[in-house]
């Protein structure tokens, strides 16, 4: 059935239309730009004539890093972080979330539990202290040091918390009727329903450890080890010819460091960017949870 719109109707939809279209240029022109930037030359891009189309186009800076093993012994280093981290904290935060959400009658300790979890996300021992603790276990210089110290991110695990304990209780009560035990309901029931937020979560601990690049940088003390994002890290800050062998150095100097640069950043922000619409529908989902209570 359609209606006929008023006129201030259609003047708001005009306008949300404009001011929306608007803000996604404001998101998409930066990573144009940057693009750009990469396939241009360097006289042009270090005299700002490069917007939006590369000008003087050249693919030297990407045939340049198709041969650079530096940058893809960083991805490599990134890519174990992203699939064992992920696997590692999507494990803790669920088998910690499921006995939190229960109610204090099951579970009579659970809030002195809960509180013990949230109170980290206020107060740490530091950067030092974290360090020593890290250099001490004896994972120091190893993957272990990026994945380990934050395997079981707080903030999540809250957030699973507080969407296992919107499930309704009929449900669980019915499956344990039927002879279903924590396993299984955690499982079968759970989070087959919790997909929403199950995939908010996974994304944002993916791009977490994939934008990660303090702690590389921290914990590494070899710059073959550094994950991709110290590895641009170091790269845009300042020249490091550690990772730049002397035959490279010529061929840096003819291309540009800018545009070398710009084509690394852009190789290092595609997979995420090419992760994010299979996630969306989720995403928009589990975003909103807890903003609706019964």
């Amino acid at each position: 059935m359609f209606y006929k719109q008023s006129v201030g109707q259609r003047v708001f939809n005009i306008f949300n239309m404009i001011f929306l279209s608007a803000v996604t240029l404001l998101g998409i022109v930066p990573f144009i730009h940057l693009f750009a930037v990469s396939l241009s030359s360097n006289s042009a891009a270090v005299a700002g004539e490069v917007f939006l189309l590369p000008v003087n186009f050249t693919t030297v800076s990407y045939q340049y890093l198709a041969e650079n093993s530096a940058f893809f012994l960083a991805l490599w280093v990134t890519v174990k972080r992203v699939a064992i981290g992920t696997l590692i904290n999507m494990f803790l935060i669920i088998i910690t979330a499921y006995p939190l959400s229960r109610s204090n009658k099951n579970f009579r300790s659970r809030t002195i539990y809960v509180w013990f979890f949230v109170i980290t996300m206020f107060f740490g021992g530091g950067l030092i202290p974290t360090y020593m603790v890290v250099k001490d276990t004896g994972i120091l210089n190893t993957i272990w040091a990026l994945i380990l110290p934050g395997a079981l991110n707080v903030f999540f695990m809250v957030m699973l918390l507080n969407f296992f304990r919107n499930i309704p209780k009929d449900l669980e009560e019915a499956a344990i009727v039927d002879g279903a035990g924590h396993w299984t309901l955690l499982f079968k029931i759970f989070l087959p329903i919790s997909l929403p937020s199950l995939a908010t979560i996974l994304l944002f601990t993916v791009v977490g450890h994939w934008n990660s690049w303090f702690d590389g940088i921290l914990y590494m003390n070899s710059p073959t080890n550094y994950p991709l994002q110290s590895y641009l890290s170091t790269l845009i800050t300042t020249l490091n010819v550690q990772m730049i062998s002397v035959d490279d150095l010529a061929s840096l100097q003819e291309m540009g460091s800018k545009t070398l640069r710009t084509a690394q950043i852009f190789m290092g922000i595609l997979p995420v960017l090419l992760v994010y619409p299979f996630l969306q529908k989720y995403f928009i989902k589990g975003i909103t949870v807890g903003s609706v209570k019964e």
